[in-house]
């Protein structure tokens, strides 16, 4: 049982000492994005909407060096800073699963990396 790292220059660079996503036995954990610009390493400026769909595009970013995409995804942990702001999460979200959405958690966080309104991680699978 071999651990894979995964890495692209699509997506963010981290922000501290974690890869962008781990394989192991075809299950690839994406560390949490924030809407970061993967050229600038920037913050994407705009409210919690602009934000979401920023993180779930830096996602695809992952998923696609793996050679996955949004419908490998099994799992999703979303953490807001507001909870008032889960419908609008939610609107962006459901944009990315049109059929057979992964399971997925959804907390407050009190903050989150450079204050931004949302952070999601994702689990995917490579035969899902």
């Amino acid at each position: 049982m071999s651990k894979i790292i995964h890495k692209t220059e699509s997506a963010p660079a981290p922000v501290g000492p974690y890869s962008q996503a781990v394989e192991i036995n075809n299950v690839i954990y994406c560390s949490g994005q924030i809407a970061l610009d993967a050229a600038s390493g920037q913050l994407v400026e705009g409210n919690v909407q602009v934000q979401t769909k920023k993180v779930m595009d830096n996602i695809g970013a992952v998923l696609e060096s793996c050679g996955l995409s949004y419908r490998h995804i099994v799992k999703t942990m979303i953490f807001v800073k507001d909870m008032n702001d889960f419908g609008s999460v939610n609107e962006v979200y459901a944009q990315y699963f049109q059929e057979a959405p992964p399971a997925r958690s959804c907390v407050e966080a009190a903050r989150l990396p450079k204050d931004v309104s949302v952070e999601i991680e994702v689990i995917a699978h490579r035969e899902a």
